[in-house]
């Protein structure tokens, strides 16, 4: 699978790596160079440096022969509009989105115009769980 991960933080660093070791064609943007050092010495996928709502950026990732776009930064509002940008104007199969905001969150799940997932409710309903079933 051809996969391009908008944002090298934590989480889409962890995801690079993990696919590349399943052998994905991994690309990754990040606007900062310094963030591809989460990658290690190991990650064989692309790196990008760039602003992931740039079309001209997204083209250099290869997003046209993308099957897979996730927008993994820290900013809700850059998420959903690369994921916009990916299923809407590139007609990426798979686009995924984590949006912090659950209000944010739900609205995009209702359009339907790309899959999203929000840690703050995947948090809270796992500690809910916890709580409910008296584990430490």
């Amino acid at each position: 699978m051809n996969v391009i991960i908008l944002g090298c933080g934590r989480l889409g660093a962890q995801l690079a790596q993990m696919l590349d070791k399943q052998k994905h064609a991994v690309t990754i943007i990040d606007r900062n160079s310094d963030s591809f050092n989460r990658l290690g010495p190991d990650f064989a996928g692309a790196m990008i440096l760039g602003v992931g709502i740039d079309e001209d950026v997204l083209r250099h990732a290869g997003i046209e022969q993308a099957d897979a776009f996730i927008a993994a930064t820290n900013g809700d509002n850059t998420n959903a509009m690369a994921a916009e940008i990916a299923r809407m104007v590139f007609h990426v199969p798979k686009v995924i989105a984590r949006l912090y905001d659950p209000v944010r969150e739900e609205t995009f799940r209702a359009f339907g115009t790309f899959d999203t997932v929000c840690p703050t409710v995947l948090s809270a309903d796992r500690i809910t769980e916890m709580l409910k079933n008296g584990k430490r």
